[in-house]
Order: structure tokens, then C-alpha cells, then sequence
């Protein structure tokens, strides 16, 4: 039997005021194997991660076990028993990192190739640095030449900045990985390819991954193993075929109930009516590039409209034109009739409220400064003329709505877990009741318990206030329980649009035959 690259023994963490946040966590990797580390948002899963580099979040401290690496050169070391400036050694020779969102973890000042050669030097790579950023970049899919190598993050696709920092966590060919949520926010095609990037790399180099998410249709395509942590315990790890088919602990089988299917039956679709939004002959340019070519898009009051399609395809440009956060586009979008603004600064204050965005990422949305509670009171203050005692019994309800518990009100986006702030950011754009809302990925960062928890509030606040929604996503699988119509986005057109029913059953588009192909299934 193969020693294991990476040994996680009786790892306990707690917080600086001593409550336990991981109890005797133990897990083992061996080189090739890919183990997959699952479960909702809060349950320790990132903590038990980022031990396996020795790092602890702000406010936390080991409380006992031990971290075990076996490098590929060199006596196995305990990374807890390491002092700082010897952990940093190790990060990105020995154990390397690939965050979640590569637009916050690359250097918007840097061009790629400069930061891949940054990586090499730092660490000391011995061979010719300029050959391996080459190497690195064909083994991660992308072109090596110059001209690529020359260009800046902003200039990279989604899918392409996170094969670039693929690229930099193996450029030294380290003994483990550790991906934290890699795909979150990536449509499927994408996702596929850096799925098919880090398998590959894994079995080619011998090196022992541990993928963190909390995507189980991705495990059950990637992972060897799967360890299922539930509020700080290991409470089942085992093949993964085995616990996602035959899960022993409630817990998984929770967990599994809750993975949206694409053969479920959708919901009926509300009653005909006049259109409470309707965006028509929308077109939008970055200089010489069409973005959107002539769409037209209406909602009807009661109704959700599933906006489908991969990275770069236009779809939330089209749906912050529809929010007025995009000025420079041509064509109307109107709100039950009355033409609106392009710019929102130009829309009245009622006209505001009334159509709301919840965005992507709430690293970006929610100020880093405010508590989470005075974050959700922001469009109450200006948009509505609630007293300051309404204000805060508002912003509770909404707490309680989607399921964040009132102690989380007066902390920092930063001491919040990454579904803990989605959910903070769903809830500041339900505060005002909006007759529309705008909702662009904002399942993709959510564990699929959550995820399920916010589609249903979704869709019993659909049914309560009469409110439509624009619902812009690349995970086809959540239609049958989120929408009732589809549309799908390619190159800047509507491709295909219909119900949840026909597009899935019958699509009539190539592509959107190919979309439903690549979509990862348990």
C-alpha cells in the first residue's frame, strides 16, 4: 500500500474565545487520488481544507492533532509543528492552493506570464524558469506564446484565469493540491474543461488533490473519495461511489436529496398576463465587439425566467442593462409599460426599489466595512421611508428568511462563510419587496442544502408577492425547480426560448442539446 502524500490525524480547531469549530478530523490522500472534502456552508469543510497548507483563518487556532506531508524530496514533516517562515517555504512547492475566484487571487497589475514566473522564482525552481511557464501553460490547456503570456487577468475568460491559476498552483510540481471550490461561477462547458485540467494533471504528476465544494455532481465526476463534514465532524469518507450511491449517514443522504435534478417535473407556469418587465431590441458593444445583438426578453408578473448560457455569452450584461447598470446600450426596457432610464441613477427612487440585483459575488457587493445587518438596511434608508424601528425589524425578518440566525447580524462579510454572505446579499435585495428581481449566479457559491433552502424562498416569494424574476445562471439543473421558462443566450442572441418542459425535453438548438450533454449528473 502506497504511503499517503497528505495525512490529516485528529485535527481539532477552535475559535480565539474557544469554541470548537472541527472535532478529531482525519482524513489521508495518496498520490494520484483525488479526495473530495463535501458539506453546507458552516460546516468546517474549508477549515479542515486549508489546514492541509497549515493556515488558519483570522480568529481561529489549532487546538490539538496533526498535519502530515510527505513531499516528493525530503523526510515527512508536520506542517502544525512548523514555524511561519517554514510553512511559507512549503506553500506552492510542496502543497499548493487554487482559490475559488481567480479574479481575486490574480494580480490585475501583473500579466500571466510574469506571475506564473513569479511562482517559479520565489520557490527556488531549479530548472529554466521561462521553459516551465511554457510548459505549464500547454499542460493546463492554453496557448504558451508570447502574445498570451503578455496579457493582463482582465483580458482572460472566467474559465481562462482559473487555468491559469491551475497553472500556478502545479507550476512547481508540488505533492498536494488543494482546490477550493474551483469551478463556482463557471458554466458547464467551462467547467468541464477544468475538471478534465485538473484530473488530468493529478493522475499525470502523481500528485494527491483535495477538492473542497460543495457541488456533488462535480464529486461524482472528479473525486476518488468523498469525506462528508457536518457542523465541525467527519461523519462519513468512503469511495465515492459508494457514498453517493449508498450514503450510511443521514446527514449524506440529506445532502443528496437536495442536488437539483434535471428530470424533475417543473412547476406550472403562471397565468398568461401583460408583461410586468419587457426588454426589447437590446443591443450593446465594448468597442468593435458585439456583446448583445438586438435581444428581446419579458417577464411576466408571478413568472421566473431562467437565463441560460456559457461564459461570455452576453447574459449578465443583458441583466444589468435590465437593472440600469449598464448605460451604453440601445433598445428600451420597460417596467409594466413606462420606459425606463438606461442609467439607474436616472430612474425615479420608486422605479428603483422596484426592480432589484442581487450579484455573483458578495466579496464584491457587500461593503467589507458594514456589518451585515447595516449592509441590509442600506436600500431601506434610501428607498423607502420606513422609521428606524421598522428599518431594523426589517432587516431581522429578512435575517430569518433566509436563514441567517440573528447572531450573524452585527458581524463582517469577512466572518461570514462564502454561502453565509450570498445569502446576507440575497436578503439586502428582498428587503424593499421588489416587483422584479434580478439574480445573477446566486446559487453558484451556495452548498446544494442551501442552495435548495433559497430556491424555495425564491419561489414562495414568487407566489406571495407576484414577483418576477430574471434568473441568469449557468447550472441548467436548477430549471425544473427554479423556472418556467428558458431562455438560452449564445454570442449575444437568444438561441432558444420556451418552456422548462420543451427546452429540456425537446430542445430544438445544437447548442442547447450540447449544454444539456456536458451538465455533470449523479
Amino acid at each position: 500500500m502506497t504511503d499517503p502524500v497528505l495525512e490529516v490525524t485528529g485535527l481539532a480547531v477552535r475559535t480565539t474565545a474557544g469554541v470548537p469549530v472541527l472535532r478529531d478530523v482525519s482524513y489521508a490522500i495518496e498520490p494520484g487520488e483525488v479526495l473530495a472534502l463535501v458539506g453546507e456552508s458552516g460546516s468546517g469543510k474549508t477549515t479542515a481544507g486549508l489546514a492541509a497548507l497549515g493556515h488558519f483563518r483570522r480568529g481561529l487556532v489549532s487546538a490539538g492533532g496533526t498535519v502530515t506531508l510527505r513531499p516528493r524530496e525530503g523526510e515527512p514533516v508536520d506542517l502544525l509543528a512548523l514555524d511561519g517562515a517554514a510553512r511559507r517555504r512549503l506553500r506552492g512547492s510542496a502543497v499548493s492552493y487554487i482559490p475559488q475566484d481567480p479574479a481575486l487571487s490574480l494580480n490585475p497589475a501583473l500579466r500571466i506570464g510574469l506571475q506564473i514566473e513569479e511562482v517559479l522564482h520565489t520557490h527556488g525552481y531549479p530548472g529554466p524558469v521561462d521553459e516551465r511557464v511554457s510548459e505549464v501553460l500547454a499542460e493546463v490547456g492554453l496557448p504558451a506564446d508570447e502574445q498570451y503570456r503578455r496579457r493582463y487577468p482582465h483580458q482572460l475568460s472566467g474559465g481562462q484565469q482559473q487555468r491559469v491559476g491551475i497553472a500556478m498552483a502545479f507550476a512547481c510540481r508540488p505533492s498536494v493540491v488543494v482546490l477550493d471550490e474551483p469551478t463556482t461561477g463557471l458554466d458547464v462547458m467551462t467547467q468541464a474543461l477544468v475538471l478534465e485540467t485538473v484530473r488530468g494533471l493529478t493522475a499525470e504528476h502523481g500528485v494527491a488533490a483535495l477538492y473542497i465544494t460543495h457541488d456533488l455532481a462535480v464529486v461524482a465526476q472528479l473525486a476518488d473519495r468523498v469525506a462528508v463534514m457536518y457542523r465541525g465532524d467527519l461523519v462519513e469518507c468512503g469511495p465515492a461511489d459508494q457514498v453517493l450511491r449508498r450514503p450510511e449517514h443521514a446527514y449524506t443522504k440529506r445532502l443528496l436529496s437536495a442536488v437539483p435534478d434535471l428530470s424533475a417535473k417543473p412547476a406550472a407556469a403562471p397565468p398568461p398576463d401583460d408583461a410586468v418587465l419587457a426588454a426589447r431590441d437590446i443591443r450593446m458593444a465594448y468597442g468593435r465587439h458585439e456583446v448583445l445583438r438586438g435581444v428581446d426578453l419579458a417577464v411576466t408578473r408571478g413568472e421566473c425566467v431562467l437565463l441560460l448560457g456559457e461564459s461570455g455569452s452576453g447574459k449578465t450584461t443583458l441583466s444589468q442593462c435590465i437593472a440600469g447598470l449598464n448605460r451604453g446600450f440601445t433598445g428600451t426596457v420597460a417596467l409594466e409599460g413606462t420606459p425606463l432610464a438606461s442609467a439607474t441613477r436616472q430612474r425615479s427612487i420608486d422605479e428603483r426599489r422596484r426592480i432589484q440585483y442581487v450579484f455573483q459575488s458578495p466579496f464584491s457587493s457587500l461593503n467589507p466595512r458594514k456589518t451585515i445587518a447595516q449592509s441590509i438596511e442600506v436600500p431601506l434608508v434610501h428607498l423607502t421611508a420606513l422609521s428606524r424601528a421598522q428599518r431594523r425589524a426589517r432587516v431581522a425578518e429578512m435575517l430569518d428568511r433566509v436563514r441567517l440566525r440573528p447572531g450573524l447580524a452585527n458581524r463582517l462579510p469577512d466572518q461570514l462563510s462564502g454561502g453565509e454572505r450570498q445569502r446576507a446579499a440575497i436578503a439586502r435585495a428582498l428587503v424593499t419587496t421588489p416587483d422584479v428581481l434580478v439574480c445573477d449566479e446566486v446559487t453558484s457559491a451556495l452548498d446544494v442544502s442551501v442552495q435548495a433552502s433559497i430556491v424555495d424562498l425564491l419561489g414562495e416569494l414568487r407566489r406571495e408577492l407576484g414577483m418576477a424574476m430574471v434568473f441568469v445562471t449557468h447550472n441548467i439543473a436548477l430549471a425544473p425547480e427554479v423556472a418556467d421558462r428558458i431562455a438560452v443566450l449564445r454570442g449575444g442572441e437568444i438561441v432558444e426560448e420556451g418552456t422548462v418542459e420543451t427546452v429540456l425535453t425537446a430542445p430544438a438548438h445544437s447548442y442547447t442539446r450540447e449544454l444539456l450533454d456536458t451538465t455533470p449528473r449523479l
